[in-house]
């Protein structure tokens, strides 16, 4: 009998695996994937970026995590021979109204611990990126690129050699507890653990409600689309480039960012998706949709952002809207310079009050622990999100 099952396949999930075997070697651990293959969702579908910790409230977990996890990671690829590159990233202020949060972003990266950052006038952005538009920036030299599906592949491997089991294509149907134990039924088998730790990502609420978590949130999915530039216009970028974050927006606006494997993606919007894994525009899961639209949380969140909600479907739908958003980055970029790229799906925790979770959650209860809400930067900070989570089930183990 396994001692604990692990659902969900992303880079969560595997460090948490990971995390557990090596704090406790030895512990008969089962992990369990709906996909044929690991890290489909989430994890194989970002950007690839390393996050510095530059934008997240200092002591939150966002923050902590983000740069304990950056450590962890950094030394973890070192160590596997995993490439990254940390190139660098630059934060600009297109107008006079972007300096006050500018200013503070640039606290939040000292008060965060991040080194090297630096202010930078425009002659000096200009020096770093000539084709950028901007009269001020932060020049940001911890952030970095990877390929994150790589790295939980090798998560995967190592878990393998520590002893751990990983079964894909295995979807969870149903989770019956008992007195000292709990049984999970999947499309294949049937399992009996002490203890399930769920980092199912798209679908963690609806797991966790099925362990009996009485939980206040549902997830729903934004869509980030991307496009990718030509090649003969790649010299237009030399760092990832990133806008001042808007306060009114609940994501970071459309970028360029360079690609460890080359190339460089422009992106993403973010759009309502009509499906928990609705990667296309017309993709609708009805009943899906139809559980989105009914959450008293998500009413109050169309109702708030409904005029960018609006403007970020048209942008969807519209290249060169797209295009002028980018342009306001870079002005030299033109429509044909864009090639449609892909896209990600982002699992976004909505509360019943109407509030984006914008921390991690993960709740407890008899024989579960529930990763209910894991945000960028979850990748960055997949290891120390492990260390963590296994700290919780391993407390409950022993």
């Amino acid at each position: 009998m396994p001692e604990v099952i692990i659902i969900g396949g992303g880079i969560v999930g595997l460090a948490t695996a990971l995390k557990i075997l090596e704090k406790k070697p030895g512990t008969n651990l089962l992990l369990l994937e709906k996909e044929s293959e690991l890290s489909a969702h989430q994890t194989g579908n970002n950007s690839g970026v390393i996050h510095s910790g530059i934008y997240y409230k200092p002591g939150s977990l966002k923050a902590v995590n983000c740069r304990e996890g950056y450590r962890q990671l950094i030394e973890f690829c070192d160590r596997e021979n995993i490439r990254y590159e940390l190139c660098g990233k630059v934060i600009v202020a297109t107008n006079e109204r972007q300096l006050n949060a500018l200013e503070n972003l640039y606290e939040r990266g000292n008060q965060n611990g991040l080194k090297g950052i630096k202010k930078i006038s425009e002659e000096e952005l200009k020096e770093i990126e000539p084709y950028v538009n901007g009269i001020k920036g932060i020049k940001v030299p911890e952030t970095g690129i990877i390929d994150f599906k790589e790295v939980s592949l090798k998560y995967a491997e190592n878990i393998k050699k520590l002893g751990g089991e990983i079964h894909t294509n295995e979807k969870v149907l149903k989770i019956v507890p008992g007195k000292n134990s709990v049984v999970v039924e999947t499309s294949e088998s049937s399992y009996e653990c002490k203890l399930l730790v769920n980092c199912a990502g798209l679908y963690s609420d609806k797991v966790a409600k099925m362990t009996g978590q009485n939980v206040n949130v549902k997830i729903i999915p934004f869509r980030g689309e991307y496009y990718k530039i030509k090649k003969e216009k790649q010299y237009l970028v030399n760092h990832l480039i990133y806008p001042v974050p808007d306060p009114a927006f609940p994501f970071l606006g459309v970028h360029f960012t360079r690609m460890i494997n080359g190339g460089i993606e422009a992106g993403p919007n973010a759009v309502l998706a009509f499906a928990r894994e609705g990667y296309k525009k017309l993709h609708i899961d009805f009943p899906e949709l139809a559980e989105i639209l009914l959450w008293p949380g998500f009413q109050k969140v169309a109702s708030k952002y409904w005029s960018t909600g609006f403007g970020e479907m048209y942008r969807s739908f519209s290249k060169r809207a797209f295009t002028k958003a980018l342009q306001q980055l870079i002005p030299e970029i033109q429509k044909g310079d864009l090639e449609t790229g892909g896209a990600g799906i982002r699992a976004q925790a909505c509360e019943r009050s109407g509030a984006l979770s914008d921390d991690f959650l993960i709740y407890e209860n008899e024989f579960a622990v529930n990763v209910c809400n894991a945000p960028s930067p979850a990748a960055t900070s997949s290891l120390s999100i492990g260390n963590t989570v296994s700290e919780l089930a391993l407390k409950r183990l022993n």
